[in-house]
């Protein structure tokens, strides 16, 4: 069985997220949303939340789970037998910041690939950073976020 682990903190889950999921299960038996938990980072949302989120936005999907880690996101996915690390990409920034983690994931997992997904045209200039100031000010986010998540 091909599984493959798509981390991140999904502070919130996006649009942009879910279409990448989607498109992993094209590829892969199964996808693991994995919510990491960075200690340099302080989200908006509690864990438990973005844990909801994921729940509800792929109930109708048995080939989609969601966990949380901390620590190396490559040994998450040994640890749950992955084969592969999930990433989408929306600019030559983010491919060259997730390849250099991708050359260091490989030299520690040769075993593990990653697989980088270019993101829809549509979905481009979203990210959960931007998503959260809307939010933070009173704006509205809602056409960026999954219809299942609503403030």
């Amino acid at each position: 069985m091909r599984k493959a682990v798509f981390p991140g903190t999904f502070d919130p889950l996006t649009i942009g997220h879910v279409a990448i999921v989607r498109r992993g299960l094209h590829i892969f038996d199964e996808v693991v949303v994995a919510i990491g938990i960075n200690s340099s980072k302080t989200p908006m949302f509690r864990l438990d939340q973005r844990i909801e989120w994921v729940k509800k936005v792929f109930a109708e999907e048995p080939r989609v789970s969601v966990d949380c880690y901390d620590g190396l996101t490559i040994e998450f996915c040994k640890k749950l037998n992955a084969t592969a690390v999930l990433r989408g990409t929306r600019n030559v920034a983010d491919f060259d910041y997730e390849k250099s983690i991708a050359q260091i994931n490989r030299s520690m997992q040769p075993e593990i690939e990653t697989v980088f997904l270019v993101c829809d045209p549509a979905h481009s200039a979203i990210n959960s950073t931007w998503v959260r100031d809307i939010i933070k000010n009173g704006g509205n986010a809602s056409q960026f976020l999954p219809p299942e998540i609503v403030f």
